[in-house]
């Protein structure tokens, strides 16, 4: 009972000591600085902002839609976005990321998609993700890489880091195909190898993925930049992008429930290190997430209401059991 809890608790307290360590930080700054921001203040972008977000979850759920297609199983865009919107309000809850496999019972109870090509969807659509932020954050370093001292030049390295393992680890599942063993375990890895390569085996479908990739990631950079305009800030467009990289690099180092903290404090500095007042880099940083997060738990509520009760319940198991759990009573539900 305890593990479980602390599971929860200790994320969401890291989380909770990082905003507050942020606040504190720039809390002088802020009470100096909060009349002139307020007057500064665009509430109208607010309501873009939102807009693009909203818009955004769609395109992802016309991807997800067209990796689960690869994979065998047909849905409709409005259930392939519910089913996303779902796991990932999940996430902003549960530690580890454990929300990314309410996917797979979703996909397993309404349309008896096996577990193992509902895991292989999550992992693609991961790999496309991780790799195509890691090269827009080095096409963003030309335009910026006077702005970053020497001390964070760990930046930089991150991104070239995630560029290599991918390109390492897209090699390893192409040459999979020549790997034959008889363990159980590898043999099941195997499967998700080919089951990936069959997601992505021609170029119209690694054109597309990665396209809509990139459409979904510069969105997101869009809502970021839209949110500065919003405090009447100037900061520029390939500096919010290496933020959003950053932010989502460390992001998918499930340290905290929904990234909360972490993304807030990478943003935040990256601006900084472009000159912005630290106060505001902390004010757009937490706005910009609040407004991503909120309009997923909203997308999140509506979805539980358009799968039925059954999801609602399968959430509730999921918070309280573990996977391997819920993969034998699935089918109870």
């Amino acid at each position: 009972m305890w593990k479980k809890v602390s599971a929860i608790v200790i994320p969401t307290l890291i989380a909770v000591a990082l905003l507050g360590f942020m606040l504190l930080r720039v809390w002088d700054e802020l009470q100096e600085n909060i009349e002139s921001i307020l007057e500064a203040l665009v509430p109208s972008w607010l309501f873009a902002a939102v807009g693009i977000c909203i818009l955004a979850w769609f395109i992802r759920g016309f991807r997800y839609q067209y990796i689960v297609k690869r994979l065998g199983t047909k849905i409709g865009l409005i259930f392939s976005t519910a089913c996303i919107y779902v796991s990932q309000t999940a996430n902003l809850i549960l530690p580890a990321r454990l929300g990314d496999f309410v996917r797979m019972f979703i996909l397993k109870h309404e349309k008896g998609t096996p577990y193992t090509n509902g895991f292989t969807s999550l992992i693609a659509e991961r790999v496309y993700d991780i790799l195509i932020i890691a090269v827009l954050g080095l096409c963003s370093l030309p335009f910026l890489i006077t702005l970053i001292p020497a001390e964070y030049e760990w930046l930089i390295q991150l991104i070239i880091l995630v560029v290599i393992a991918g390109v390492i680890g897209i090699l390893v599942l192409f040459l999979a195909r020549w790997m034959h063993t008889e363990n159980t375990f590898l043999k099941k890895i195997l499967e998700i190898f080919a089951q990936f390569r069959q997601v992505s085996s021609s170029v119209s479908s690694f054109g597309l993925l990665s396209g809509t990739t990139i459409v979904i990631w510069m969105m997101d950079v869009l809502i970021c930049y839209i949110v500065s305009l919003m405090f009447s800030v100037y900061i520029p467009f390939m500096l919010i992008l290496l933020a959003i990289v950053i932010g989502n690099l460390i992001k998918a180092v499930p340290i905290t429930p929904g990234g909360i903290g972490t993304y807030e404090a990478a943003l935040a500095l990256v601006f900084e290190l472009g000159g912005v007042a630290s106060s505001t880099a902390f004010l757009i940083a937490v706005i910009d997430h609040l407004i991503k997060n909120l309009v997923t738990l909203v997308g999140g509520v509506i979805s539980l209401y358009y799968f039925g009760d059954w999801a609602v319940s399968l959430l509730k198991r999921l918070f309280k059991e573990d996977t391997k759990k819920l993969k034998e009573d699935e089918n109870n539900l």
